[in-house]
């Protein structure tokens, strides 16, 4: 699907989801795209990671564009947009959380299919049991796990996402399903095949660029979001200069106002942003 610009975009705000679109399929943000994006801050565009890791998971790929200590390299949207954080102040100005009710309720539908699920704080990922999904999260994202006892007891006091693991057919069934029954009190996407994410009501990447783009007085149609997966729908869905990556789901494509040429491990971020941003 070719959609690319026909003229020159002039963004206000580049922001930039990670696994599958910033990042490479080792995990790595290029020298290249590091370069681009420098670039592009130097011409006031600000450049925001905006991702579904927690707030601590996303620090190293901050570092990595060495932007935080810059205006323009300011502030970070984590955990699909329930917290949005200003990296001078090193706090969170924005956050929301999932009702403990309902997260109780989440585990116990999940229970039904014994599939694990894990909630996050900024600096750590939670599950009732041991398990290869939170094991591999934890490697993932480099956030240390916690094995709760009690967990049930521990949700009541509400999270910003709960994820729940296991596999793919079943998760499809369980969104749609758990997607009516928590209708108005909980956000229920699937971000990877094997990812089933429970986020607060009005909530997701798109609202919190919103919520940004208000502190900077910044338009959502000047802004530029890069995504490729359902947790970027929102931001692709309220931004401006939406772009999926060539390599991101159909539906995303379809919503998206461009698609890259390139895919993530090819540099397709930085080859949108040189060509049709910094021409």
């Amino acid at each position: 699907m070719l959609k690319v610009p026909s003229e020159k975009l002039r963004p206000k705000l580049i922001a930039l989801d990670l696994d599958d679109s910033l990042l490479n399929d080792k995990l790595l943000i290029s020298d290249r795209t590091v370069e681009v994006l420098q670039k592009a801050a130097e011409r006031n565009v600000y450049i925001s990671i905006c991702s579904g890791r927690s707030p601590s998971a996303i620090l190293p790929f901050v570092r990595r564009l060495d932007l935080a200590g810059k205006e323009e390299g300011r502030y970070a949207v984590a955990s699909n947009g329930t917290v949005v954080v200003d990296l001078h102040k090193r706090e969170e100005i924005y956050s929301a959380k999932v009702n403990g009710d309902v997260l109780l309720f989440a585990k116990k539908e999940a229970d039904k299919f014994n599939i694990p699920c894990q909630v996050y704080s900024s600096s750590k990922v939670y599950a009732g049991v041991d398990n290869e999904y939170t094991r591999m999260d934890s490697k993932l994202t480099g956030v240390p796990a916690e094995i709760v006892p009690d967990f049930e007891n521990f949700l009541k006091q509400g999270f910003a996402k709960m994820m729940i693991t296991g596999d793919p057919q079943i998760l499809k069934g369980l969104q749609k399903d758990l997607s009516q029954k928590l209708k108005g009190k909980a956000v229920v996407l699937i971000s990877k095949p094997y990812f089933l994410e429970i986020l607060p009501p009005n909530c997701g990447k798109g609202e919190a660029l919103e919520f940004l783009c208000g502190q900077l007085g910044i338009q959502m149609k000047d802004v530029m979001a890069f995504g490729d997966s359902m947790n970027d729908e929102s931001m692709i869905a309220k931004c401006g200069m939406s772009v999926s990556m060539v390599n991101g789901l159909k539906e995303i494509q379809e919503l998206a106002a461009y698609v890259t040429r390139l895919s993530n491990d090819q540099d397709g971020i930085a080859d949108f942003v040189e060509q049709f941003v910094l021409i």
